[in-house]
Parts: structure tokens; C-alpha cells; sequence
């Protein structure tokens, strides 16, 4: 049970990733590879702060900063200096290895001991529950410090939710929307479309950066490799919960993701757990994404095939 209540914690935190690969993928249509960078920019960030005395809580909001600079840098390299946007985002990526190294100071940073969102979580949970170790959860017996972090992040991810689902129904976040389907048309009504590119790739990067800070904290480390292939995992949770909705409306969107990222963490779980060898996971995830990307097609084509064929 320790371990379904992990990977849906785990599914939950990178569901704030594949937000942010949503908007970069789907909405700007952008193929942001600095999410690789950022995603650990935000871990390194909030666990050098955590191990300087600085508030959890103050620390993640500082990532979400600093990774929102990490994907405005994109945008301008894009926009401004007219580098086509895989090539910006490839050496936003490749700088900020660098730079997380910088703020760390060395490749790995344990939290083991230091005070966290989880450690607020699980004393939250001590608080409600009192001397209890375990409580029965559907006749499985769950730690009571696992439950608290399992409930303390559905809540937050919930409240990150709501706020994304409300900002794009603002005349902001619908001007971001439509410069993503129509550049042409947003520019002829007076809106400076290259500004909205910018902001998209800084609020993706943004709640990206807020997903590896909380996967430090939870994790109890932040490692300078720990981005790596995470905007394949991100695509994939968000393909996955499009295909679960199926619809286009904003807030079925945000639902599909989350419930995305929480489905293929679980699935991920279960082929580690049948014997999965765990050097091939990047390998077996990138195979799924090809399939997820190119089965729609193929399925299309093949309904095509026998409408004509009945049409003969």
C-alpha cells in the first residue's frame, strides 16, 4: 500500500509538470525543452534555501520564480533574436545545467533532515490523527504520515488547478489561448502576440519548476540529473489524459492532466513492481509517447479506409 500511496503522491507532484508541458505543447504549440533545465532549476533553488534555514514554503514560491525567468529567457532568445524555438530552448536547457550546479555547489543535496512541505504535511496529519501510526483505508492499513502528504498534496494540486482554470478564463489567459491558435488574427486585434509567448513559456516554466521543488522535498533530495527526460514524461501524462477526457473545454484539459500524470505514475509502479528493469523506464517511456503520438493517426486512417471501402 506504501507503495500505490508513493506513486500517486509522485503522480500528483508531476502533474504541476505536465500543466506546464500543456501549455508550452498544446497551447503554444512550442516544443520547450528547457523544462528539462527548469524542472531541476526548481529543485536546486528550493533545496539549497530548505538546507539554509530559509521557509519551505517561501523556497518553493522562490523556484516558481526563477523558473519562470528560466522560460522567459526562451521566449525572448525566440522571439526577439528570432532562434528558432527547439534551438532556444535547447540552450536555455544546456546553460542551466550549468547554473543548477552553480547553486548547489556539488551534484546532490540531501533534505533527509531539514523541514519541509512534507514535514508540515505529516504534522498536520499527527495533529489530526493523534498518536495513530496507521489508519485503515479501504481494509489497507496506511501510514499516517504517507495519508497526510498523499491528502496535503491532492489539495494543493486542486488549489493549482482552480487557479489555472480561472486565469484562462481571464482576458489575459484567453489572449494567451488565442495566440496559440491564431497569431495572425490575435496581432490584427492589438496584442502584442510575441509578449503572450513570453508569458506562456514563463508560467509553463514556472509550474514546472514548482514540480521539481516539490519533488525534492518529497523525494528528501535534489539532484543535478534529476530533469533529465522529464518533458517525455510530461507529454506523455498529458496525452494520456487527453485521451481519458476527451474534450478540448480548458477545465477538462487541466482534470485530463492530473488524472494523466496520476495513471501513468501508477502503470509505471506496476511494471517496476512485475520486474521492470529500471534503466530501461526512459526507454519504455519514450516508445509509449511514440505510440500515443502516432496511433490517432493511424486509427484515422484506417476509419477513412472503411468509410470508402463502405462508400464503393
Amino acid at each position: 500500500m506504501t507503495l500505490l500511496v508513493g506513486s500517486l503522491v509522485i503522480g500528483l507532484i508531476l502533474s504541476l509538470l505536465a500543466l506546464g508541458i500543456f501549455i508550452s505543447f498544446r497551447i503554444f504549440h512550442f516544443p520547450d525543452i528547457t523544462a528539462d533545465g527548469s524542472f531541476t532549476l526548481g529543485a536546486s533553488v528550493s533545496a539549497v534555501m530548505i538546507v539554509n534555514g530559509v521557509n519551505p514554503l517561501l523556497a518553493t514560491a522562490i523556484a516558481f520564480v526563477f523558473g519562470t525567468i528560466a522560460g522567459s529567457i526562451t521566449g525572448i532568445l525566440n522571439t526577439k533574436f528570432k532562434i528558432n524555438n527547439l534551438l532556444a530552448g535547447i540552450l536555455v536547457m544546456t546553460a542551466l545545467y550549468s547554473v543548477n550546479l552553480r547553486i548547489m555547489g556539488k551534484s546532490n543535496i540531501p533534505l533527509l533532515f531539514d523541514i519541509t512541505l512534507m514535514t508540515y504535511a505529516e504534522s498536520i496529519g499527527s495533529f489530526i490523527f493523534g498518536r495513530l501510526d496507521s489508519i485503515n483505508l479501504f481494509g489497507w492499513q496506511v501510514y499516517v504520515s504517507d495519508f497526510s502528504i498523499l491528502i496535503s498534496a491532492s489539495i494543493l494540486i486542486g488549489i493549482f488547478g482552480v487557479i489555472l482554470y480561472v486565469f484562462f478564463r481571464t482576458n489575459l489567459g484567453t489572449a494567451m489561448r488565442a495566440t496559440g491558435d491564431n497569431d495572425q488574427m490575435i496581432r490584427a486585434l492589438g496584442v502584442n502576440a510575441e509578449y503572450m509567448v513570453i508569458l506562456g513559456l514563463a508560467l509553463s516554466n514556472g509550474l514546472i519548476a514548482i514540480s521539481g521543488a516539490l519533488l525534492a522535498q518529497y523525494q528528501g533530495f535534489a539532484d543535478v540529473q534529476m530533469g533529465i527526460g522529464v518533458i517525455v514524461w510530461g507529454l506523455a501524462s498529458v496525452i494520456i489524459g487527453e485521451a481519458l477526457v476527451g474534450s478540448r473545454l480548458v477545465g477538462m484539459i487541466i482534470i485530463g492532466a492530473v488524472m494523466g500524470s496520476v495513471l501513468f505514475r501508477l502503470l509505471v509502479a506496476i511494471a517496476l513492481r512485475m520486474g521492470l528493469n529500471p534503466n530501461d523506464l526512459k526507454l519504455i517511456t519514450a516508445a509509449f509517447v511514440f505510440i500515443a503520438l502516432v496511433l490517432p493517426g493511424l486509427l484515422d486512417r484506417l476509419k477513412n479506409k472503411r468509410e470508402k471501402a463502405a462508400n464503393a
